[in-house]
C-alpha cells in the first residue's frame, strides 16, 4: 500500500496536530514496513525523528499553478508519489482527483465558537462542502464524542465515520522525584488559546493559592488570539517547552489542570496520566471519554479550587490518582492507533476495488 498524507500540521512548531501527524505516520511506518507513506506540503516541513526508510517526504510544489496547493499542486504530488489513497489529517483533502482520500476532522470548534478560532474561515466554508460532495471516502474522529457530532453537523451516515483515538508518546513516562524537591506546582500545558479557558484556571487556582501556597506554571506556545494575563506571585508563564522536557513538569507537579471549554480528545491529560501525574479537568464529553473516570471533573473556578485544595492536602488520593491515571493512559498506544487507522485505509481501497 502506497498512501500520501497531509503533513501541513508539521508546519506548527508544538500542539496536537503536529504531534498527530508526527506520531501516526511513524507508527504506520513501523508498524507496516511492506507500505510506504509519504509526507505531502506546499511548505518546507520537518521530517519526523525516528522516521523508518518507508516514511518518505514528497516532491514541493513547482510554478505559480501548483501554488494553489489544494486544487493542483496536491495531485501532481500524489501522483509523483504512486500514492494509491490520500489522508487529509486535518480537515481538507483535495478539491479534485480520482485518488480516493479520508478526512480527519479533530473537533467542530471551527463550528461551536468562531471566536475560538478566527482565522479557521476556510475550513468552515471549505469542509463541509467536501464532505457533501463525498471528496472523502470516509471520515476520521478521534473520539466517540467528536464521531457523534460530526454525523449529527454534517447529515453523515453514521457508516462512514470511525472514530479513531489518539495516544501519548512512549517519550511521556514517571521519572524520579527532582531533588531537592522544587516549590509545589499546579501544571498547565497546551497551547494557549481562547477556548483553553487559561483564565478560568487563573482564578481558580488564586482562589486555592493562601491555601495551597503551590504555584501555577503554564507551559504552551501563545496564539495571537490568546488574553494575555497579568503576572502574579507564584505565576509562571514558561512559554513553549520542548517535548522531551514535558514528562519532568508532569512527574514533578502536584496535578496537571486542564479546564478546557472543548476538546477533541485532550492529549495533554492522557500525556500526563501517562507521567504518574493527577488529573483536573472539565467535563468536556472528549475530555471525560479520554480520562474514563480517572480524573477529576470540574465545571467552573471555584470547583477547580476544591479540587487544587484536595489534592494539594491529601497525598492518598494523589496516589489513587496516580494509580489510576497509569492504569487508563495503559489502555492507548500510538501502534494500535495506526493499526485502526489502516484498517480504515484498506476498508476504503478495497470498496474501490
Amino acid at each position: 500500500m502506497r498512501v500520501a498524507l497531509d503533513a501541513t500540521p508539521l508546519t506548527l512548531s508544538s500542539g496536537g496536530l503536529p504531534r498527530y501527524v508526527t506520531e501516526l505516520s511513524v507508527a504506520l511506518a513501523q508498524e507496516f514496513p511492506e507500505d510506504t507513506y509519504a509526507l505531502l506540503s506546499d511548505q518546507p516541513v520537518p521530517m519526523p525523528e525516528r522516521a523508518p526508510a518507508n516514511l518518505i517526504r514528497g516532491p514541493e510544489p513547482r510554478g505559480a499553478a501548483e501554488r494553489r496547493w489544494w486544487l493542483w499542486g496536491i495531485r501532481r504530488a500524489i501522483r509523483a508519489t504512486g500514492a494509491e489513497l490520500f489522508h487529509g489529517t486535518n480537515f481538507e483533502v483535495p478539491y479534485l482527483g480520482q485518488t480516493p482520500a479520508i478526512l480527519t476532522i479533530h473537533d467542530l470548534s471551527p463550528w461551536r465558537d468562531p471566536a475560538w478560532h478566527e482565522e479557521a474561515s476556510r475550513v468552515r466554508q471549505r469542509t463541509p462542502w467536501l464532505v457533501r460532495l463525498r471528496r472523502a471516502r470516509m471520515i476520521l474522529t478521534v473520539s466517540e464524542a467528536v464521531r457523534r457530532e460530526v454525523i449529527e453537523h454534517f447529515g453523515v451516515s453514521p457508516d462512514l465515520v470511525r472514530a479513531v483515538p489518539l495516544a501519548a508518546s512512549p517519550n511521556f513516562r514517571p521519572l524520579p522525584p527532582t531533588s531537592p524537591a522544587p516549590q509545589p506546582f499546579f501544571l498547565f500545558v497546551a497551547t494557549l488559546e481562547p477556548r483553553k479557558n487559561v483564565a478560568g484556571l487563573v482564578e481558580g487556582w488564586r482562589e486555592s493559592y493562601p491555601e495551597t501556597k503551590a504555584a501555577l506554571v503554564i507551559a504552551g506556545r501563545n496564539r495571537a488570539d490568546f488574553t494575555e494575563i497579568p503576572p502574579c506571585e507564584g505565576l509562571h508563564f514558561l512559554g513553549e517547552v520542548p517535548d522531551l522536557e514535558l514528562p519532568r513538569l508532569y512527574s514533578d507537579a502536584l496535578a496537571f489542570v486542564y479546564p478546557t471549554h472543548y476538546e477533541g480528545f485532550g492529549l495533554p491529560v492522557l500525556e500526563a496520566m501517562q507521567c504518574g501525574c493527577p488529573v483536573i479537568t472539565s467535563r468536556d464529553p472528549a475530555v471525560m471519554e479520554v480520562s474514563g473516570g480517572a480524573a477529576i471533573h470540574t465545571s467552573d473556578s471555584h470547583e477547580i479550587a476544591d479540587a487544587m485544595r484536595a489534592l494539594a492536602s491529601d497525598p492518598l488520593l494523589r496516589n489513587v490518582l496516580r494509580g489510576c491515571g497509569l492504569e487508563r493512559a495503559a489502555a492507548f498506544s500510538w501502534a494500535g492507533t495506526a493499526r485502526a487507522t489502516h484498517e480504515v485505509y484498506s476498508a476504503v481501497l478495497a470498496a474501490g476495488k
